[in-house]
């Protein structure tokens, strides 16, 4: 559960940043974005950057030009932080940007992106640039590929859009014309039993390069005629991976790669589905319980949601991935301190005790604050999107927060 809840708050993590990244304008033209491959040394662009520092002391606007050091200057304290690069290289965006009235305040952010930056990019514009990231907003999940029939099987993974072979496996199953000086039936037998070794070593593997995959949202199964329907429905797979088998199963011409790509060619349709129906299944989950004359284990709003999720009594947490809320923790003037739930840490906020003015001292993403609590009582988070008439009502029904309990708490 751990490792499934850590992509999908990583996944979440990237996708908020990249919604408040696209969202700043500048003043002028003083926001900037760097992008940095694995490949490149951060000394090297260290000594970038303090070039570029030198150069915009030549900006005419002084108040840009101060900006665009002081951007640059955190830039490059952030990087003082990193021997080398990530796997997937880094990207970091930093500048001032305009809050109420004539204030500004600096933004910063450092991406480790999940697919590999390739290109080193400078850019000092009026928004930040993120167009490398773009792609990567696209949802990564991944699914394990099998095409098979007698002669040949071949494994593959599917993520995003790029499909990577994995096994390939040809068969030593005899074809059914009969062999000369052996009976039809102990040749019959013969190819029955190789066959089932051949189902046999490709579900092994199967197991070896899909089991322990947190990511793998689904198997899709394909193959010409009906071998594919005997593999799966004989249970050669393991039953975690079984439980993964989309139902249905896809009608390729070939088993080789070319089969790999013409099998996520027909499942188009049902890759769309899938995510939207793991949604539905938790969101009627819940309904069912909502509607027994108890409440049944169901629990919604934020608070009562939070207590069962810190008593450790919560099975699955549904969160909209539309709730744009922050977890702050408050000082006011009189001392009281206090941990509320806020629409924007920047708003003027007063302190619940006595109405005073306070000050944040500490703000979490308010998802992300629930992915932490789940982390300690191995309870599942499911995002649900907004693309859904359940995804809807829960957010307008539910505030966007709701859980199915393993126990009543009261």
């Amino acid at each position: 559960m751990g490792d499934a809840n850590a992509l999908d708050r990583a996944r979440y993590d990237f996708k908020k940043a990249m919604q408040e990244i696209t969202s700043y304008r500048g003043r002028g033209t003083e926001l900037i974005s760097v992008y940095i491959p694995s490949t490149r040394l951060i000394s090297d662009v260290m000594g970038y950057l303090r070039e570029e520092q030198s150069q915009a002391t030549n900006i005419k606007s002084k108040s840009t030009m101060k900006n665009v050091t002081s951007a640059i200057d955190s830039i490059m304290s952030r990087l003082r932080t990193y021997k080398s690069a990530p796997p997937n290289g880094l990207a970091i965006f930093c500048g001032e940007v305009p809050r109420a009235g004539d204030q500004t305040r600096m933004v910063q952010y450092t991406i480790e992106p999940p697919e590999e930056i390739t290109t080193f990019v400078y850019r000092c514009d009026s928004e930040f640039y993120t167009e490398p990231l773009e792609a990567m907003l696209l949802d990564k999940k991944s699914f394990g590929l099998i095409t098979i029939d007698r002669k040949e099987a071949t494994l593959g993974l599917l993520s995003g859009s790029k499909i990577t072979v994995l096994k390939h496996f040809d068969s030593l199953v005899p074809s059914k014309h009969h062999q000369g000086g052996q009976s039809s039936v102990r040749f019959e037998r013969l190819i029955e039993i190789a066959a089932h070794e051949f189902y046999k070593k490709v579900a092994d593997s199967a197991t070896d390069v899909f089991l322990n995959r947190p990511e793998l949202q689904g198997i899709l199964v394909g193959g010409p005629g009906s071998t594919k329907d005997f593999f799966v429905k004989e249970d050669y797979l393991h039953h975690e991976l079984r439980k993964k088998v989309v139902n249905t199963l896809f009608d390729t011409g070939y088993t080789d790669e070319s089969g790999l790509k013409e099998l996520v060619e027909n499942a188009k349709e049902a890759l769309t589905d899938i995510q939207l129906t793991i949604e539905k299944e938790y969101m009627q989950r819940l309904f069912r319980e909502i509607r027994k004359p108890d409440g049944g284990l169901s629990a919604y709003g934020e608070e009562s949601v939070r207590t069962a999720a810190e008593s450790g009594a919560i099975d699955v947490l549904l969160l909209s991935e539309m709730l744009n809320k922050y977890r702050v923790r408050l000082e006011c003037g009189s001392g009281h301190s206090s941990v509320v739930t806020v629409d924007n840490p920047e708003d003027k906020i007063l302190c619940p005790e006595c109405s005073q003015p306070a000050k944040v001292i500490e703000q979490t993403d308010l998802i992300d604050s629930f992915f932490e609590i789940a982390e300690g009582y191995n309870t599942k988070v499911q995002l649900i999107s907004g693309d859904s008439e359940e995804g809807d009502m829960l957010l307008k029904a539910f505030g966007g927060i709701a859980a199915i309990l393993r126990y009543r708490t009261g």
